[in-house]
């Protein structure tokens, strides 16, 4: 016995088109018949795709707006990620503030990366490509070794080299 929440079907399913059994070939045909239209599946497909389509039109602007970073947004936070990651760099080994300072440098060099990689107009200036090579040297390290890990002397002096060259693109508007 089924439990009464269950409901159960009263009348028998109607099919949902008509199965038009073939005529034999070795038959003759008998009176034509006007067969009634179905569409096939590819109609109907292309008629789903242009009243979707219709519909998600009407609803999107004309033309979506392209995301542009603002110049001086650019400069400002190139700005604030070159200082952060110079103050990082030199912070000595035995400070206890060293880890949360790597983190914070982390989190920086990742929105910055994430805001800014996309850009068309930012990808072949000099600013931008040092700065994300100076990122990429300074996250490998922290990566490789430890937050506490110092950065050697040889690739401190080439990063820090390498920070000076997109402060003064940023400062010539490159």
């Amino acid at each position: 016995m089924s439990p009464p929440t269950l409901l159960t079907p009263t009348s028998k399913l109607k099919p949902l088109l008509q199965v038009i059994p073939k005529t034999n070939s070795a038959m003759p045909p008998s009176s034509p018949k006007p067969q009634p239209h179905h569409p096939s599946r590819r109609h109907f497909f292309s008629l789903v795709a242009v009243t979707s389509t219709l519909s998600l039109s009407s609803l999107l602007p004309a033309t979506p707006p392209a995301f542009e970073a603002d110049e001086e947004e650019y400069v400002k936070e190139t700005s604030d990620v070159i200082n952060k990651m110079r103050s990082t760099i030199n912070m000595d080994k035995n400070d206890p503030n060293v880890a949360t300072a790597v983190a914070e440098l982390r989190d920086t060099s990742n929105s910055w990366v994430a805001k800014y990689r996309r850009e068309k107009f930012l990808l072949g200036r000099a600013s931008f490509r040092e700065i994300y090579s100076a990122l990429n040297a300074v996250s490998e390290h922290y990566i490789s070794f430890r937050p506490k890990a110092p950065i050697p002397a040889k690739r401190k002096a080439r990063i820090l080299e390498e920070m000076d060259i997109p402060e003064k693109a940023l400062s010539r508007g490159r």
